[in-house]
Formats: structure tokens, sequence, C-alpha cells
């Protein structure tokens, strides 16, 4: 059963939460729009898709990632005010422990990170789909790829000198199958160009050259023109490094696997994804603690003194997780790890001080 205090703490919790993250979402708002408007006009973009399909989501996408940021600093900065104002010592005069005072920033965190779970799970990656189609019709640039190499199932290795998305062609393309074993190359195809069909496996090969490899049966075939059938497509080789936040936790999960299979370096990068849907959420808990614990005393310097304290401790924390996310991608770090590691370390931090709090 919640009291009036309980209730008076939760509504403070969430006014000024939703309220930093307006403010803060219409600031970064108006900032993007100053470096997109060129683009827009130029790209003709229409005003609806520019306010429901790109700005709609762009709210959703970044108020989600800066999420648990902002609770720690809407906590900071109303705990301190009550704190500066006194009237926090009458609670704590009436008896109630530290741990009760902390129980309905608890409940409040709760809240804002099941609706975190629920938008990176199930919201998220419609909506980032949606923004991302907008980016790639009206203000990203043409896509191309260098030098491309990676493996496909059925020992297949792939092979291209580039791709210009303007005109949707490979150029230089090359496709080796190898035996089970991966001992001896048993096919090799070779192509000046070859275009993907679009929404098909069918690719239009020109001025190709295919062998067939294995005595009595090498053979040799050359030709202007082939439409032939493989097991991938142009999007699985030309994707941007955002393609992760347009998938569904299991469409991901393939997607990794798939890319695993291909030999991509790019899978540390898509696990991190992955399990920091879950692992960001839960920062809320870590933050709420710290920000009470440091915050709930009443300070000589003022609010400044919390809020200064508390962006310290935001600094580090944004930090230590892109130094585990940077281990992760570069030097072979679990992902898993890299993205729960700094919630594990500030949960001590969190635990240290709730305990000279209660002091």
């Amino acid at each position: 059963m919640l009291k009036i205090l309980d209730r008076y703490i939760i509504r403070k919790f969430l006014t000024t939460f939703f309220f930093m993250l307006g403010i803060i979402m219409l600031l970064a708002m108006v900032f993007d729009l100053s470096e997109r408007l060129s683009e827009f006009i130029n790209n003709q973009a229409p005003i609806s898709a520019i306010i429901l399909d790109y700005y709609g989501n762009f709210i959703l996408y970044y108020g989600n990632m800066f999420s648990s940021m902002i609770i720690f600093v809407s906590v900071i900065w109303f705990t301190a005010k009550l704190a500066q104002d006194t009237e926090i010592i009458p609670m704590w005069n009436s008896g109630r422990p530290f741990h009760r005072f902390l129980r309905p920033y608890m409940i409040a965190a709760t809240v804002l990170m099941l609706i975190s779970l629920v938008m990176n799970h199930f919201i998220l990656p419609r909506s980032n789909q949606t923004r991302l189609e907008f980016e790639e019709k009206y203000y990203r640039d043409a896509m191309s790829v260098e030098d491309y190499h990676a493996e496909y199932p059925g020992n297949q290795v792939v092979y291209f000198s580039s791709y210009l998305q303007e005109n949707n062609t490979v150029n230089d393309f090359v496709l080796e199958k190898w035996d089970k074993k991966k001992e001896r190359e048993i096919y090799f195809l070779k192509a000046r160009t070859a275009v993907n069909i679009p929404g098909t496996n069918k690719w239009k090969l020109s001025d190709y050259y295919e062998r067939y490899l294995g005595y009595p049966n090498d053979s040799v075939i050359e030709g202007k023109s082939k439409i032939v059938s493989f097991n991938f497509k142009i999007e699985e080789m030309a994707t941007r490094d955002n393609i992760a936040e347009a998938m569904t936790y299991s469409q991901l999960k393939k997607f990794i696997e798939r890319e695993k299979e291909k030999g991509s370096g790019n899978v540390p990068m898509y696990e991190i994804e992955l399990y920091q849907r879950t692992s960001y959420p839960f920062a809320t808990y870590v933050l709420t603690i710290i920000g009470v614990s440091v915050s709930s005393r009443k300070k000589r310097g003022g609010i400044g003194v919390n809020i200064a304290l508390g962006l310290g401790i935001i600094f580090i924390y944004i930090f230590a997780m892109k130094v585990t996310t940077v281990a992760a991608m570069k030097i072979g770090f679990p992902a898993y790890l890299a993205v729960w590691v700094p919630n594990v370390l500030f949960g001590f931090i969190a635990y240290i001080l709730y305990k000279f709090a209660q002091k």
C-alpha cells in the first residue's frame, strides 16, 4: 500500500523525468533540424514524413537511448531540491530507515525500466526501420562498398572490388566453392559486373567466366550475360552499421548467426546491440540508487554541488561503457560482459554510497 509520501516522491520522480526528457528531446530536434534542413529541402522530403516518419521516431530512439542518464539527472535534481528545502529532514526524523525512503524511487525506476525494456525489444525495431528508411531516402549519401570478402553457407567465398548503390552494380564479382572439408576448390565464377534483381536471390552476370574443377569433369564456360540464383542478396553485403537497430530480437539473433558463418568482423557490434537492449534499462536501478545516495543530504554548496557530482559519475559511467565496447570490438572481449560489466561495477559503487547514505 502506497503512503502519501510514496505517491509524492513517485510523482516528483516521474514528472521531473518526463519534463527533462521533453526539454532535451526538443533541443535535440532543433539542433538536428538546423543541420538537416537544407538536405530535406534539396531532396523534397514531405513535411508529414519529416514530422511523423523521422522526428516521431527520432524522439523514441534517442529518448530511450538516453533515458537512464536523464533518470539519473532527474533523481539528483529533485532529491537535492527536497534536501535543500529541508523536506527530507522531517521524513527521516519520523524514524523511517533509508531503505524505506528509497522504496518509492525504486517503484518509479521499475516503471521506467519496464517501459524501456518494452521499447527496446518490441517498439523501437519497427520504429527504427521507418526512421532509417527515411534517412536512406532523403539525406544519407548513396552507399558504396570496397574490397568485399566473406564466406557464405555451402563453403562459398565471395569477393568483389566495389559496389555502388546508385546503379545497384557489383564490380569484379568472384565466387568460389570448396568441398565439404574446404581442402579443394570445386567451382570458380568470375563476372565483370553482377546485379541482384530486387527482392530475389537472382543475379544478372555480365562477361562471366565459370569453371568446374575436378578431373575428369573439368570444364570452362564463358558468356556475355547470364542469370543465376545464389543463397545471398546484396542487402547482406552492402549494409550500414546501424542495420541491427531495425531488427527484432529473433531477427537479430538469426542475423548474428549468419554473420558468424560469413566470418564478418562486425559480429561484436551486432552482439553489443543485442545485449544492451536489456542491460541499458537495468542501469536505471543502479543510477537511481547512486542518485538518491549522493543528493539526499543538504550540502553547503547547494544543488549545484550535487549536480556536478552527478555529472561526474555519468561521465565515468559513459567512459566505462566505451572502454568495454571498444574492448569487445577490437580485442575479442565477450560482448555480453562488455555491456554488463559497467552495470556491475557501478552496482558496487551504488551499494557503497547506499551504505554511507544510511549513516
